[in-house]
């Protein structure tokens, strides 16, 4: 873990991980929106409105996963001390909180059509409506610290914190009656038809290499912000 622990060490790998991730990232999105769109049939039940799943189950990965690195990030930051820890974990912050948007989003449109509401308080929606209310904490924690290569204490323990609500939404369709369908993809297999699932991985993949580019970025903006504000500190000391 430490050895990527050197800011220039981290630097000299993610420079070039930032474009492969983005470009790549880009390039299966594209295949799998296309596909989705213009290849796939569509579904018996939900008509051509289940198309939406290419966006709304990445983008609901990703929200999750986002705050999951965020918990880690601040576990790592508080028993390690791994001096890349807050930077990761406020890099995250942001992308996180758009993708729980797209997730609430996309699934608003969804809803419509397939419930006949744009939304419904029920366990799914709510705890995924509570996960954006945590990043938006988050991200104003973070930005109350002017230190842009760490988070505060405080901050760490609320993204630890917070974790407690990643397996609520993970199982709130199988505590609570919803209108939102039951899980489609377990370790057991697909209730999804072949026909209609292989362009999810593809979106699934390339959103996540996206994500990925998006952090590698941020990360790399945050060290370059920190760096410029230590020497103009050390020119006006001298």
């Amino acid at each position: 873990m430490h050895a990527f622990a050197n800011p220039a060490r981290f630097l000299k790998i993610a420079r070039p991980m930032t474009p492969v991730f983005g470009w790549l990232g880009a390039a299966l999105i594209l295949a799998g929106v296309y596909a989705g769109l213009f290849v796939t049939p569509p579904d018996y039940l939900q008509g051509e409105t289940v198309r939406i799943m290419y966006i709304h189950v990445p983008a609901a990965w990703l929200g999750m996963a986002g705050w999951s690195g965020i918990a880690i990030a601040s576990i790592t930051q508080l028993v390690w001390r791994h001096p890349l820890a807050g930077v990761a974990a406020r890099a995250i912050a942001v992308p996180g909180a758009l993708f729980t948007a797209l997730c609430l989003m996309t699934g608003s449109l969804w809803g419509r059509p397939a419930w006949g509401t744009w939304w419904e308080w029920d366990g799914r929606m709510t705890s995924m409506l509570v996960l954006l209310f945590l990043y938006f904490g988050y991200i104003s924690l973070a930005n109350a610290s002017e230190d842009r290569t760490s988070v505060s204490r405080v901050t760490a323990i609320f993204g630890i914190v917070g974790a407690i609500n990643i397996p609520i939404i993970n199982r709130s369709v199988v505590w609570w009656k919803s209108l939102h369908q039951g899980p489609s993809i377990t370790l057991k297999g697909s209730t999804i038809a072949p026909e209609l699932l292989w362009p999810l991985g593809l979106t699934t993949l390339g959103f996540s290499l996206l994500f990925s580019a998006i952090v590698l970025m941020r990360m790399r903006a945050n060290l370059a912000e920190a760096k410029v504000e230590a020497r103009l500190r050390r020119l006006a000391s001298a």
